[in-house]
């Protein structure tokens, strides 16, 4: 019926927990255990403890790339996610599979304990704050209660977890490993499938218990982000500001707000190495207007390491230019002048430019903004 995707890294009592849960309350599902290099004894509990298909990975390379693996290991027509640090709540696959449909992806609602700010989206109740604190009873009464509360509704919005029909999975090509190894891909792919005319729902009455940050950053040593997971997750932002060219943006039930992709180059005067450092991820071309040697062989080499955009063609010598009047939008400004006023705006300006642009030119702030032409690229980033 359906086939469970579950990746994991240094887990272990979470991943037992969340595989209790589905043997409990899904005992026909697929379950696939994916090991990400972990350390901690999960391939061996995998491998003795567990049913099904499982695959290791013998260094870490990220959810991202797992998630992708474990569906197209997946033997059945419909797939789901879950995260290592989730429980599964009494009807959970069967609140979630009456709403699914071909091109509809259905996530759950989230209980999670009162750790981060409180949403539409999500309930907060505390039934344990980790794996030895659970009250996995306590949980499950209130999941049936829930249950009639909330039952047969229906809002819209997405986020992990959630289960799709397989071939609407991989007929766009899946989670982009541009964001290899997290985070960001939740947010690529769902706009992705909002632009590719899926439906989003989320089921009011199918509910997980969510530890959060559990899964794949927390470190339980010290309490909190890994390092790891910070050097990561900014890499991961940067390469999602070159792809959508705005930061994400949700309503008040995470249902994605899809901002215009422009073709937009920025001419700069009087440029050094941190301000292209904070430029270039936010335009599709940068022409630095003074001799740029001393330092763009340096951010080059760098910053190469961490996208697999090729930064030759985005950062270019303005004096070898000729192609600047080609660009769509073009933002000119001198750098000595520029603030974080500027900056503001530069975050801003593909809405500034939705609600206001037209073809011509125009002042703002320290820059003079040119629109030669206002296309949308943004349906060309569906498929990968």
């Amino acid at each position: 019926m359906i086939s469970f995707i579950i990746p994991s890294y240094n887990n272990l009592q979470h991943l037992k927990n969340v595989y209790t849960s589905i043997k409990k309350h899904a005992p026909s599902a697929e379950v696939i255990l994916l090991d990400d290099g972990s350390t901690d004894g999960t391939w061996d509990w995998i491998c003795s403890e567990t049913e099904g298909q499982s695959y290791r990975s013998l260094e870490r390379v990220g959810h991202t790339i797992l998630y992708d693996k474990g569906i197209e290991m997946a033997t059945n027509d419909i797939v789901g996610i879950l995260h290592a640090d989730m429980i599964l709540g009494p009807n959970y696959i069967e609140n979630l599979i009456k709403h699914l449909k071909p091109g509809t992806v259905v996530c759950a609602t989230r209980i999670e304990p009162p750790l981060h700010p409180e949403g539409e989206e999500k309930i907060i109740k505390d039934f344990g704050m980790d794996f030895d604190t659970l009250n996995i009873n306590g949980f499950e009464k209130y999941v049936l209660e829930a249950q009639n509360e909330f039952k047969d509704q229906t809002t819209r919005g997405m986020f992990a977890p959630w289960i799709l029909y397989k071939k609407d999975f991989q007929a766009i090509g899946g989670h982009d490993p541009l964001f290899a190894p997290f985070p960001y891909e939740d947010s690529d792919i769902f706009q992705r499938w909002i632009l590719a005319g899926y439906e989003l729902v989320q089921s009011r009455d199918a509910f997980v218990y969510h530890l959060t940050c559990r899964g794949h950053r927390w470190n339980e040593q010290v309490g909190k982000d890994d390092d790891y997971y910070k050097t990561v997750s900014q890499r991961a932002s940067r390469n999602y500001l070159r792809k959508w060219g705005s930061w994400i943006k949700n309503d008040k039930y995470q249902y994605p707000i899809i901002n215009p992709k422009y073709n937009i180059a920025y001419v700069v005067d009087n440029c050094n190495y941190n301000l292209l450092s904070l430029l270039e991820p936010w335009c599709d071309k940068i022409y630095i207007t003074d001799d740029f040697t001393s330092y763009y062989s340096d951010y080059v080499s760098y910053e190469s390491k961490n996208t697999s955009y090729d930064l030759s063609k985005r950062v270019i010598n303005n004096t070898n230019a000729s192609d600047i009047s080609e660009n769509d939008i073009i933002v000119k400004f001198d750098g000595s002048k520029f603030s974080q006023q500027s900056f503001n705006i530069l975050q801003q300006l593909t809405e500034i430019i939705k609600d206001s642009g037209e073809v011509g030119e125009f002042e703002l702030d320290v820059f003079t903004i040119k629109i030669n032409k206002l296309i949308e690229y943004q349906n060309t980033l569906i498929n990968l």
